[in-house]
């Protein structure tokens, strides 16, 4: 009953990333490659949000290794992408550490937008100082200017969002481009 059948590619590929939070894959042919990377490049250029992206094998399986390290040796290397970049990928064989990815992603991150040219990361728990400080330390090279800062309620723009009121936010103005390490600071931000 929730097979749903698509007559367009396009359809297909839209839906697999709007409605969903995160993407599995799985060993397969250029349908798998083709909306892997379509994933990939949208999470990497900022068309869509950051989400978890595992690629699970098989037991014994060297598949995604493998297809990793073409990655990291001909577009890494030969900066096509960035380093960063390899940050948006999770390879594994167990089923748990996948569910575990998942739900570790969304530990403390719950979505992100942005208000004119600022970012706003909108997170559970709130950061202690020190947390904020480090975190402003740690990631400074992809702000345009200013600092990461912590505030408790929404911003004015906001307002049409009432489900996101109680969340806390993190405002930045984040360069636009380095959403490999923007991906690294949440997996930061949800081990606080």
């Amino acid at each position: 009953p929730k097979l749903i059948n698509f007559k367009y590619f396009f359809t297909r590929k839209l839906t697999f990333i709007r409605e969903s939070d995160a993407t599995v894959l799985f060993p397969g042919g250029f349908g798998t490659h083709d909306e892997g990377f379509e994933t990939l490049t949208l999470i990497q250029t900022g068309k869509t949000s950051p989400r978890p992206v595992v690629c699970l094998d098989p037991p014994g399986s060297s598949y995604w290794k493998a297809w990793m390290n073409y990655v990291k040796n001909h577009l890494a290397k030969s900066k096509l992408i960035d380093a960063e970049d390899l940050s948006l990928i999770y390879i594994t064989q167990k089923i748990e550490d996948a569910v575990n990815y998942i739900a570790g992603f969304y530990r403390n991150y719950h979505s992100m937008r942005y208000v004119a040219d600022r970012l706003v990361l909108r997170i559970k728990k709130p950061l202690m100082s020190k947390s904020l400080t480090a975190l402003n330390d740690r990631f400074d090279d992809i702000l345009v200017k200013g600092k990461i800062r912590q505030m408790s309620k929404p911003l004015t723009e906001e307002s049409n969002e009432p489900h996101t009121y109680d969340l806390v936010r993190l405002v930045m103005h984040f360069d636009r481009r380095s959403y490999g390490r923007l991906k690294q600071m949440i997996d930061v931000i949800n081990k606080q």
